[in-house]
């Protein structure tokens, strides 16, 4: 069977109130030669069932993943399986807006970069708009992949987005070592990283994505938790990388990380009152 074009996979878990749209909202795409592999990760709730609904579709994969291992065992395994040239990870509960699939696939092609992101719009449990149009501060235009780390480490924030907003090439993804599940918090950003060092960045200026901002990410435990991971982070960078990331780019990394996390606990505090 040949390889189709596109991989979209989806690591659902617990995922029943919203999987239903998110995967309405990719298979809806107007796009040739797409596989879209969906895998429940020992959810408690009905998300297998949801799942199950899509099986008549010929474009959809279903898989089930073991319990354990966090995140990067479900996102390795739905990545593990795809086939396409290009891939995009959706998690179950964001959504992805029209065209965006279509667009991200020619500008890889086109362009022959490794990577691309797109502005996306944080939403609320309700779907109401929070902050639109988030994203691409500072890296909206064509740059090699190690100055789009460097930049995205200066900032001390993840300048591309949630996997939702973002497109590789599979076979650099998996020769860099899939999901890089080392950092928690970290996963997606660290992984970037890998594939950026392989190659340019391109990015994708429309809103293409949304981001379902969730009551977990409330607690100012969890805020001071990232800021002390993106230190981690940051000095991994600089250890694997110290070519493109100097030492006063990590420090000025942590110092804006740690001032992003006070920035974080206070705009979660002002949007879950806006959410009660």
């Amino acid at each position: 069977m040949n390889a189709p074009p596109l991989s979209v996979v989806v690591p659902a878990f617990n995922n029943a109130r919203t999987l239903a749209e998110t995967l309405r909202s990719i298979l809806d795409q107007d796009v040739n030669g797409m596989e879209v592999i969906v895998a429940d990760h020992a959810s408690t709730d009905d998300t297998l069932a949801v799942m199950r609904s899509f099986a008549s579709d010929p474009r959809v994969i279903l898989l089930e993943t073991e319990a354990g291992g966090g995140a990067g065992r479900n996102w390795n395994r739905v990545t593990d399986a795809a086939r396409g040239t290009f891939i995009k990870l959706v998690c179950g509960d964001d959504v992805l807006r029209p065209g965006v699939l279509a667009r991200q696939t020619e500008i890889l092609a086109s362009t022959g970069a490794v990577m691309t992101a797109c502005r996306r719009d944080l939403i609320d449990a309700s779907g109401a708009v929070l902050l639109p149009a988030w994203g691409l501060r500072g890296i909206d235009r064509r740059m090699p992949g190690a100055e789009a780390v460097r930049r995205a480490v200066l900032a001390g924030s993840n300048l591309f987005g949630e996997p939702a907003s973002v497109m590789m090439r599979r076979d650099v993804l998996a020769r860099t070592g899939g999901w890089n599940d080392s950092f928690s918090y970290f996963i997606d950003q660290a992984t970037y990283t890998r594939v950026l060092f392989e190659g340019d960045f391109v990015p994708d200026p429309e809103v293409g994505a949304t981001f379902r901002m969730s009551d977990a990410q409330w607690s100012v435990a969890l805020a001071s938790r990232q800021a002390a991971e993106a230190r981690e982070y940051h000095t991994w960078v600089r250890e694997t990388h110290p070519e493109a990331i100097s030492a006063t780019d990590r420090r000025v990394g942590d110092v804006r990380a740690a001032l992003m996390a006070r920035a974080r606990r206070l705009s979660y505090r002002v949007l879950k009152r806006r959410m009660r």
